[in-house]
Protein backbone atom coordinates (compact mmCIF):
# COMPACT_ATOMS: atom_id res chain seq x y z
CA UNK A 1 0.00 0.00 0.00
CA UNK A 2 1.31 3.31 -0.84
CA UNK A 3 0.63 5.98 1.49
CA UNK A 4 -0.35 9.57 -0.17
CA UNK A 5 2.20 11.20 2.41
CA UNK A 6 4.70 10.74 4.95
CA UNK A 7 2.15 11.13 7.79
CA UNK A 8 -0.06 8.49 8.35
CA UNK A 9 -3.40 9.38 10.63
CA UNK A 10 -4.99 6.48 12.52
CA UNK A 11 -8.66 7.59 14.10
CA UNK A 12 -8.95 5.27 17.10
CA UNK A 13 -12.51 5.70 18.46
CA UNK A 14 -12.69 9.00 17.13
CA UNK A 15 -9.28 9.82 18.37
CA UNK A 16 -6.76 10.50 16.59
CA UNK A 17 -2.84 9.47 16.41
CA UNK A 18 -0.09 10.71 13.82
CA UNK A 19 2.37 8.60 12.91
CA UNK A 20 5.30 8.24 10.14
CA UNK A 21 5.39 5.62 7.44
CA UNK A 22 8.35 4.38 8.63
CA UNK A 23 7.45 4.44 12.05
CA UNK A 24 4.28 2.30 10.84
CA UNK A 25 6.57 -0.57 9.44
CA UNK A 26 8.70 -0.47 13.14
CA UNK A 27 5.84 -0.80 15.14
CA UNK A 28 5.42 -3.94 16.65
CA UNK A 29 1.93 -4.53 16.43
CA UNK A 30 1.01 -6.78 13.67
CA UNK A 31 -2.36 -4.97 12.44
CA UNK A 32 -0.67 -1.51 11.91
CA UNK A 33 2.80 -2.81 10.28
CA UNK A 34 0.81 -4.75 7.60
CA UNK A 35 -0.85 -1.34 6.74
CA UNK A 36 1.85 -0.40 3.97
CA UNK A 37 2.15 -4.01 2.62
CA UNK A 38 -1.56 -4.18 1.44
CA UNK A 39 -1.90 -4.69 -2.47
CA UNK A 40 -5.63 -3.66 -2.77
CA UNK A 41 -8.79 -2.09 -1.22
CA UNK A 42 -10.36 -5.87 0.14
CA UNK A 43 -6.94 -6.55 2.32
CA UNK A 44 -6.50 -2.84 3.16
CA UNK A 45 -10.13 -3.10 4.48
CA UNK A 46 -9.40 -6.16 6.15
CA UNK A 47 -7.49 -4.65 8.49
CA UNK A 48 -9.15 -1.63 8.96
CA UNK A 49 -12.76 -0.31 9.07
CA UNK A 50 -12.42 2.55 7.05
CA UNK A 51 -9.89 4.53 5.20
CA UNK A 52 -9.43 8.15 3.36
CA UNK A 53 -6.48 7.95 1.01
CA UNK A 54 -6.91 11.52 0.27
CA UNK A 55 -6.23 12.86 3.80
CA UNK A 56 -3.96 9.51 4.49
CA UNK A 57 -6.28 8.53 7.55
CA UNK A 58 -7.16 5.11 8.67
CA UNK A 59 -10.66 4.65 10.87
CA UNK A 60 -10.66 1.87 13.38
CA UNK A 61 -13.58 0.90 15.84
CA UNK A 62 -11.85 0.10 18.83
CA UNK A 63 -11.38 1.21 22.50
CA UNK A 64 -9.31 4.81 22.08
CA UNK A 65 -8.28 4.77 25.85
CA UNK A 66 -6.86 1.11 25.48
CA UNK A 67 -5.11 2.09 22.26
CA UNK A 68 -3.53 5.26 24.12
CA UNK A 69 -2.39 2.64 26.90
CA UNK A 70 -0.55 0.92 24.18
CA UNK A 71 0.93 3.25 22.79
CA UNK A 72 2.23 4.09 25.99
CA UNK A 73 3.52 0.88 26.03
CA UNK A 74 5.36 1.80 22.33
CA UNK A 75 6.95 4.84 24.00
CA UNK A 76 8.02 3.41 27.58
CA UNK A 77 8.22 -0.68 27.33
CA UNK A 78 5.77 -0.84 30.14
CA UNK A 79 2.39 -2.18 29.46
CA UNK A 80 -0.52 -2.36 32.13
CA UNK A 81 -4.22 -2.44 32.23
CA UNK A 82 -6.62 0.61 31.78
CA UNK A 83 -7.93 1.53 35.26
CA UNK A 84 -11.71 1.09 35.42
CA UNK A 85 -11.46 -1.06 31.85
CA UNK A 86 -12.51 -4.90 31.71
CA UNK A 87 -9.48 -6.92 32.24
CA UNK A 88 -10.95 -9.43 29.61
CA UNK A 89 -11.87 -6.52 27.08
CA UNK A 90 -8.16 -4.67 27.35
CA UNK A 91 -6.47 -8.34 25.99
CA UNK A 92 -9.29 -8.34 23.67
CA UNK A 93 -7.91 -5.18 22.73
CA UNK A 94 -4.32 -6.23 22.78
CA UNK A 95 -4.67 -9.05 20.61
CA UNK A 96 -6.63 -6.76 17.85
CA UNK A 97 -3.47 -5.03 17.42
CA UNK A 98 -1.18 -7.84 17.68
CA UNK A 99 0.09 -8.29 21.10
CA UNK A 100 0.02 -11.33 23.40
CA UNK A 101 -0.65 -11.38 27.22
CA UNK A 102 3.45 -11.88 27.79
CA UNK A 103 3.86 -7.94 26.98
CA UNK A 104 2.17 -7.42 30.12
CA UNK A 105 4.07 -6.48 33.51
CA UNK A 106 4.05 -9.33 36.03
CA UNK A 107 1.24 -8.08 38.08
CA UNK A 108 -1.29 -7.46 34.94
CA UNK A 109 -0.36 -10.55 33.93
CA UNK A 110 -1.64 -12.10 37.24
CA UNK A 111 -4.98 -10.26 37.38
CA UNK A 112 -5.68 -11.21 33.76
CA UNK A 113 -4.75 -15.37 34.30
CA UNK A 114 -7.01 -15.35 37.50
CA UNK A 115 -9.58 -13.53 35.46
CA UNK A 116 -9.27 -16.09 32.69
CA UNK A 117 -9.53 -18.88 35.77
CA UNK A 118 -12.28 -17.20 37.33
CA UNK A 119 -14.45 -16.68 34.16
CA UNK A 120 -13.05 -19.92 32.17
CA UNK A 121 -12.39 -17.39 29.03
CA UNK A 122 -10.24 -18.25 25.81
CA UNK A 123 -10.33 -16.05 22.68
CA UNK A 124 -10.79 -18.19 19.75
CA UNK A 125 -9.39 -17.25 16.21
CA UNK A 126 -12.06 -15.94 14.00
CA UNK A 127 -12.55 -17.86 11.04
CA UNK A 128 -12.28 -16.71 7.83
CA UNK A 129 -15.39 -15.61 6.16
CA UNK A 130 -15.95 -17.48 3.23
CA UNK A 131 -17.72 -17.09 -0.09
CA UNK A 132 -20.41 -18.80 -1.55
CA UNK A 133 -19.86 -22.75 -1.68
CA UNK A 134 -20.58 -24.68 -4.98
CA UNK A 135 -23.02 -27.97 -4.20
CA UNK A 136 -20.26 -30.19 -4.23
CA UNK A 137 -17.94 -28.44 -1.99
CA UNK A 138 -21.14 -28.19 0.38
CA UNK A 139 -21.64 -31.65 0.44
CA UNK A 140 -17.91 -32.75 1.40
CA UNK A 141 -17.58 -30.34 3.95
CA UNK A 142 -21.03 -32.19 5.53
CA UNK A 143 -19.25 -35.80 4.18
CA UNK A 144 -16.06 -34.27 6.50
CA UNK A 145 -18.17 -32.71 9.26
CA UNK A 146 -19.86 -35.79 9.69
CA UNK A 147 -16.26 -37.57 10.32
CA UNK A 148 -14.83 -35.56 12.45
CA UNK A 149 -17.38 -34.18 14.48
CA UNK A 150 -19.33 -36.67 16.28
CA UNK A 151 -22.11 -34.26 17.61
CA UNK A 152 -22.61 -32.69 14.28
CA UNK A 153 -25.68 -34.69 12.96
CA UNK A 154 -27.61 -38.01 13.52
CA UNK A 155 -25.62 -39.48 11.04
CA UNK A 156 -22.29 -38.56 12.72
CA UNK A 157 -23.05 -39.56 16.20
CA UNK A 158 -24.28 -43.05 14.58
CA UNK A 159 -21.00 -43.34 12.89
CA UNK A 160 -19.01 -42.65 16.17
CA UNK A 161 -20.83 -45.11 17.88
CA UNK A 162 -20.22 -47.78 15.40
CA UNK A 163 -16.66 -46.76 15.44
CA UNK A 164 -16.42 -46.72 19.07
CA UNK A 165 -18.10 -50.27 18.93
CA UNK A 166 -15.27 -51.46 16.61
CA UNK A 167 -12.74 -50.08 19.28
CA UNK A 168 -14.43 -52.26 22.16
CA UNK A 169 -14.27 -55.21 20.07
CA UNK A 170 -10.62 -55.01 18.83
CA UNK A 171 -9.55 -54.11 22.78
CA UNK A 172 -11.55 -57.02 23.92
CA UNK A 173 -10.27 -59.69 21.03
CA UNK A 174 -6.80 -58.25 21.61
CA UNK A 175 -6.79 -58.75 25.35
CA UNK A 176 -8.73 -62.22 25.31
CA UNK A 177 -5.66 -63.43 22.90
CA UNK A 178 -3.52 -63.68 25.49
CA UNK A 179 -5.66 -66.01 27.50
CA UNK A 180 -4.30 -69.64 27.45
CA UNK A 181 -8.04 -71.09 26.69
CA UNK A 182 -7.93 -68.90 23.33
CA UNK A 183 -4.90 -70.14 22.01
CA UNK A 184 -6.02 -73.08 20.38
CA UNK A 185 -6.22 -73.25 16.51
CA UNK A 186 -10.20 -72.64 16.41
CA UNK A 187 -9.81 -69.63 18.04
CA UNK A 188 -6.87 -68.05 16.52
CA UNK A 189 -8.95 -68.43 13.71
CA UNK A 190 -11.65 -66.66 14.64
CA UNK A 191 -9.88 -64.08 16.60
CA UNK A 192 -8.43 -63.47 13.07
CA UNK A 193 -11.36 -62.75 11.35
CA UNK A 194 -12.54 -60.64 13.87
CA UNK A 195 -9.48 -58.16 13.43
CA UNK A 196 -9.44 -58.21 10.06
CA UNK A 197 -13.28 -56.71 10.24
CA UNK A 198 -11.63 -54.36 12.54
CA UNK A 199 -9.03 -53.43 10.34
CA UNK A 200 -10.44 -53.05 7.78
CA UNK A 201 -13.43 -50.64 9.42
CA UNK A 202 -10.53 -48.58 10.64
CA UNK A 203 -8.82 -48.29 7.13
CA UNK A 204 -12.00 -47.39 4.86
CA UNK A 205 -12.77 -45.02 7.60
CA UNK A 206 -9.11 -43.46 7.79
CA UNK A 207 -9.21 -43.74 4.10
CA UNK A 208 -12.07 -41.99 3.57
CA UNK A 209 -11.57 -38.88 6.05
CA UNK A 210 -8.41 -38.20 4.37
CA UNK A 211 -10.19 -37.98 0.99
CA UNK A 212 -12.96 -35.45 1.86
CA UNK A 213 -10.32 -33.22 4.24
CA UNK A 214 -9.33 -29.60 3.16
CA UNK A 215 -6.06 -29.91 3.50
CA UNK A 216 -4.05 -33.22 2.99
CA UNK A 217 -0.75 -31.91 4.53
CA UNK A 218 -2.59 -30.97 7.82
CA UNK A 219 -4.45 -33.50 8.24
CA UNK A 220 -1.31 -36.06 8.08
CA UNK A 221 0.27 -33.59 10.58
CA UNK A 222 -2.63 -34.03 13.28
CA UNK A 223 -1.77 -36.05 16.20
CA UNK A 224 -5.30 -38.33 16.53
CA UNK A 225 -4.61 -39.52 12.72
CA UNK A 226 -0.80 -40.26 13.31
CA UNK A 227 -2.03 -42.08 15.89
CA UNK A 228 -4.69 -43.89 13.74
CA UNK A 229 -1.88 -44.67 11.13
CA UNK A 230 0.41 -46.21 13.82
CA UNK A 231 -2.76 -48.86 14.82
CA UNK A 232 -3.37 -49.88 11.51
CA UNK A 233 0.23 -50.09 10.20
CA UNK A 234 1.46 -53.05 12.79
CA UNK A 235 -1.39 -55.09 11.57
CA UNK A 236 -0.24 -54.76 7.29
CA UNK A 237 3.01 -55.13 8.15
CA UNK A 238 2.66 -58.29 10.35
CA UNK A 239 0.43 -60.05 7.74
CA UNK A 240 3.55 -58.94 5.25
CA UNK A 241 5.73 -60.46 7.32
CA UNK A 242 3.91 -64.06 8.07
CA UNK A 243 3.24 -64.24 4.52
CA UNK A 244 7.34 -63.86 3.49
CA UNK A 245 8.15 -65.88 6.73
CA UNK A 246 5.11 -67.85 7.53
CA UNK A 247 4.09 -68.57 11.22
CA UNK A 248 6.41 -72.07 11.99
CA UNK A 249 9.42 -69.39 10.49
CA UNK A 250 12.59 -70.17 12.09
CA UNK A 251 13.70 -66.70 11.78
CA UNK A 252 13.02 -65.75 15.64
CA UNK A 253 14.41 -62.16 15.21
CA UNK A 254 10.65 -62.03 13.05
CA UNK A 255 8.66 -63.84 15.75
CA UNK A 256 9.50 -61.05 18.20
CA UNK A 257 8.95 -58.40 15.44
CA UNK A 258 5.41 -59.74 14.96
CA UNK A 259 4.74 -59.83 18.73
CA UNK A 260 6.23 -56.09 19.08
CA UNK A 261 4.02 -55.54 15.97
CA UNK A 262 0.35 -56.94 17.23
CA UNK A 263 0.76 -55.59 21.15
CA UNK A 264 0.92 -52.17 19.46
CA UNK A 265 -2.42 -52.73 18.47
CA UNK A 266 -3.06 -51.15 21.94
CA UNK A 267 -2.94 -47.56 20.32
CA UNK A 268 -6.54 -48.34 18.98
CA UNK A 269 -7.61 -47.07 22.49
CA UNK A 270 -6.79 -44.00 21.81
CA UNK A 271 -8.81 -43.84 18.77
CA UNK A 272 -11.49 -42.89 21.73
CA UNK A 273 -9.97 -39.23 22.68
CA UNK A 274 -12.40 -38.78 18.43
CA UNK A 275 -15.37 -39.54 20.05
CA UNK A 276 -14.93 -38.32 24.09
CA UNK A 277 -14.44 -34.87 25.21
CA UNK A 278 -12.45 -35.90 28.33
CA UNK A 279 -9.36 -37.70 26.26
CA UNK A 280 -9.49 -34.72 23.92
CA UNK A 281 -9.35 -32.62 27.28
CA UNK A 282 -6.72 -34.91 28.72
CA UNK A 283 -4.52 -34.72 25.55
CA UNK A 284 -4.92 -30.44 24.88
CA UNK A 285 -4.17 -30.26 28.48
CA UNK A 286 -0.86 -32.00 28.29
CA UNK A 287 0.00 -30.14 25.15
CA UNK A 288 -0.22 -26.65 27.11
CA UNK A 289 1.51 -28.19 30.63
CA UNK A 290 4.22 -29.56 28.89
CA UNK A 291 6.54 -26.35 31.07
CA UNK A 292 4.19 -27.74 34.50
CA UNK A 293 4.99 -31.30 33.39
CA UNK A 294 8.84 -30.68 33.03
CA UNK A 295 9.38 -28.64 35.69
CA UNK A 296 7.47 -31.82 37.83
CA UNK A 297 10.24 -34.32 35.78
CA UNK A 298 13.03 -31.69 37.00
CA UNK A 299 11.60 -31.71 40.54
CA UNK A 300 11.83 -35.74 40.75
CA UNK A 301 14.83 -36.46 39.13
CA UNK A 302 17.10 -33.70 41.51
CA UNK A 303 15.02 -35.40 44.74
CA UNK A 304 15.83 -38.84 43.23
CA UNK A 305 19.48 -38.06 42.75
CA UNK A 306 19.84 -36.32 46.01
CA UNK A 307 17.57 -38.80 48.63
CA UNK A 308 19.57 -42.44 46.40
CA UNK A 309 23.03 -40.80 47.43
CA UNK A 310 22.04 -40.41 50.75
CA UNK A 311 20.26 -43.92 51.07
CA UNK A 312 23.11 -45.91 50.00
CA UNK A 313 25.22 -44.10 52.37
CA UNK A 314 23.51 -44.32 55.10
CA UNK A 315 22.41 -48.46 54.46
CA UNK A 316 24.95 -49.39 52.90
CA UNK A 317 27.95 -47.02 52.29
CA UNK A 318 29.02 -46.83 56.02
CA UNK A 319 29.06 -50.66 56.54
CA UNK A 320 29.77 -52.66 53.50
CA UNK A 321 29.50 -56.30 55.01
CA UNK A 322 27.26 -56.11 57.31
CA UNK A 323 24.98 -53.38 55.34
CA UNK A 324 21.51 -53.14 53.21
CA UNK A 325 22.18 -55.30 50.01
CA UNK A 326 18.84 -53.72 48.94
CA UNK A 327 20.87 -50.36 48.97
CA UNK A 328 23.85 -51.54 47.22
CA UNK A 329 24.42 -49.22 44.41
CA UNK A 330 22.45 -45.41 43.82
CA UNK A 331 20.51 -47.05 41.06
CA UNK A 332 18.91 -49.39 43.25
CA UNK A 333 18.09 -46.91 45.80
CA UNK A 334 16.83 -44.97 43.26
CA UNK A 335 13.53 -47.14 42.91
CA UNK A 336 13.25 -47.18 46.91
CA UNK A 337 13.29 -43.30 46.13
CA UNK A 338 10.68 -42.99 43.15
CA UNK A 339 8.19 -45.43 45.11
CA UNK A 340 8.81 -43.58 48.53
CA UNK A 341 8.43 -40.00 46.88
CA UNK A 342 4.73 -41.11 45.26
CA UNK A 343 3.49 -42.80 48.32
CA UNK A 344 2.94 -45.89 46.90
CA UNK A 345 5.83 -48.17 49.31
CA UNK A 346 6.09 -52.00 47.59
CA UNK A 347 7.60 -53.10 50.33
CA UNK A 348 9.95 -54.75 48.20
CA UNK A 349 13.00 -52.83 50.09
CA UNK A 350 12.78 -50.64 53.19
CA UNK A 351 15.40 -49.26 55.16
CA UNK A 352 16.36 -50.78 58.04
CA UNK A 353 18.65 -48.31 59.92
CA UNK A 354 17.51 -45.46 62.19
CA UNK A 355 19.17 -42.57 59.97
CA UNK A 356 17.56 -44.66 56.96
CA UNK A 357 14.27 -44.62 58.42
CA UNK A 358 14.12 -40.63 59.19
CA UNK A 359 15.79 -40.21 55.66
CA UNK A 360 12.85 -42.33 54.26
CA UNK A 361 10.50 -40.24 56.38
CA UNK A 362 11.56 -36.41 55.27
CA UNK A 363 11.74 -38.82 51.19
CA UNK A 364 7.75 -39.24 51.80
CA UNK A 365 7.49 -35.82 52.66
CA UNK A 366 9.04 -33.97 50.43
CA UNK A 367 7.69 -36.38 47.50
CA UNK A 368 4.25 -34.96 48.56
CA UNK A 369 5.15 -31.09 48.32
CA UNK A 370 7.37 -31.76 45.56
CA UNK A 371 4.49 -33.16 43.45
CA UNK A 372 1.57 -30.94 44.65
CA UNK A 373 3.48 -28.22 43.61
CA UNK A 374 2.85 -27.77 39.80
CA UNK A 375 -0.94 -29.96 39.90
CA UNK A 376 -2.52 -26.35 40.53
CA UNK A 377 -1.23 -25.00 37.76
CA UNK A 378 -2.02 -28.32 35.59
CA UNK A 379 -5.59 -28.51 37.40
CA UNK A 380 -6.21 -25.18 36.10
CA UNK A 381 -5.44 -25.68 32.77
CA UNK A 382 -7.29 -29.01 32.87
CA UNK A 383 -10.97 -26.90 33.77
CA UNK A 384 -10.33 -24.09 31.05
CA UNK A 385 -9.30 -26.84 28.51
CA UNK A 386 -12.65 -28.74 29.36
CA UNK A 387 -14.45 -25.72 28.65
CA UNK A 388 -12.99 -24.70 25.79
CA UNK A 389 -13.63 -27.92 23.91
CA UNK A 390 -17.13 -27.74 25.27
CA UNK A 391 -17.68 -24.35 23.74
CA UNK A 392 -16.36 -25.77 20.80
CA UNK A 393 -18.50 -28.39 20.37
CA UNK A 394 -21.72 -25.94 21.51
CA UNK A 395 -20.43 -23.51 18.64
CA UNK A 396 -20.59 -26.32 15.77
CA UNK A 397 -23.24 -28.00 16.81
CA UNK A 398 -25.77 -24.26 17.35
CA UNK A 399 -24.07 -23.67 14.03
CA UNK A 400 -25.31 -26.48 11.84
CA UNK A 401 -28.36 -26.43 13.58
CA UNK A 402 -29.12 -22.70 12.12
CA UNK A 403 -27.74 -24.45 8.96
CA UNK A 404 -30.20 -26.88 9.12
CA UNK A 405 -32.93 -24.89 9.39
CA UNK A 406 -31.99 -22.36 6.98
Amino acid sequence: MKFGSSLCILNVGGRRFSFSTELMKRLPLSRLSKLHRCGSESELLELCDDYDLDRNEFFFDRHSEAFSFIMLYLQHGKLRFVPHMCELSFYNEMLYWGLESADLQPCCQRRLDDRLSDCFVHFFPEEEPRGPEEPRSRWLERVRLTFEEPTSSLAAQILASVSVLFVVISMVMLCASTLPDWKTAETLDQHRIIETVCISWFTAECIFRFLVSRDKCEFVRRPLNIIDLLAITPYYVSVTVTSLTGENSQLQRAGVTLRVLRIMRIFWVIKLARHFLGLQTLGLTLRRCYREMMMLLVFICVAMAIFSALAQLLEHGLDLEAGNQDYASIPAACWWVIISMTTVGYGDMYPVTVAGRVLGGLCVVSGIVLLALPITFIYHSFVQCYHELKVRSARCTHSLSTEFIN
